[in-house]
Formats: C-alpha cells, structure tokens, sequence
C-alpha cells in the first residue's frame, strides 16, 4: 500500500482521465492578473485544485494539438475543465473570488466525480 501511495504521490498514479483546469490567458489580460493575485497562489492547495491542477495557455496558442474544444476561445481568462484530452466544461472570464470558487465548484461536481 505505501508503494501505492508513494507513486501517486510522484505521479505514477495519475491517469489519463484524471481532470485538469486549463486557463487561457494573455499578457496584460487585467482579469488575469487578479485572477493570479487572488486565487493563484491559493489554488494548488484547495481540494479543486489537488483533483484538477491548473495549466496555463496563452489564448495565441489555441487550439491545443492534446485537446480537443466544445468551441473557440473568445475571452480571458477562460478557464476549461478538460478530462480525457476534451473539454467537459468552461467558465468564461473572472467573476471575482466569490463567485469564481462557486463556479469552480459547481462545474466540478456536475462533470466529474469531485467530491471535494
């Protein structure tokens, strides 16, 4: 059991379909900049954050070649909930700290099994 615990917790026990919240940002992108203020640094450490780590991707670089979109990135930031290389869900824009983590929350119980 500890080798298991052990290799989950440098990596070997992520899987394929484990979920990632993919943010598409650009430089100077104000509501990005807050974003990174407010909830950066907080977010590795929540339990969303734990189930879906954050992946920066300059909205320039769009599509991703490893992901497959519902549809085309308009804004940022625009944060993608994707599982199994395809997007499961999306928040457009920062809505403040409140709301982002309600939203956030939401979208991961809806789509995943985040019990969190």
């Amino acid at each position: 059991m500890a080798a298991v615990a052990a290799a989950f917790l440098w990596g070997g026990g992520a899987t394929a379909d484990a979920a990632e919240l993919l943010m598409v940002d650009r430089p100077g992108c104000p509501y990005c900049i807050e974003w990174e203020d407010k909830i950066g640094p907080i977010y590795p450490k929540s339990a969303a954050g734990i189930f879906a780590p954050l992946r920066h991707i300059d909205i320039s670089d769009l599509p991703p070649k490893d992901i497959t979109l519902t549809r085309s990135v308009a804004f940022t930031p625009t944060f993608l909930l994707i599982e199994d290389a395809r997007e499961i869900g999306r928040i457009e824009g920062y809505p403040g700290e409140d709301f982002f983590w309600g939203l956030l929350e939401k979208m991961l119980r809806e789509e995943t099994d985040f019990d969190g």
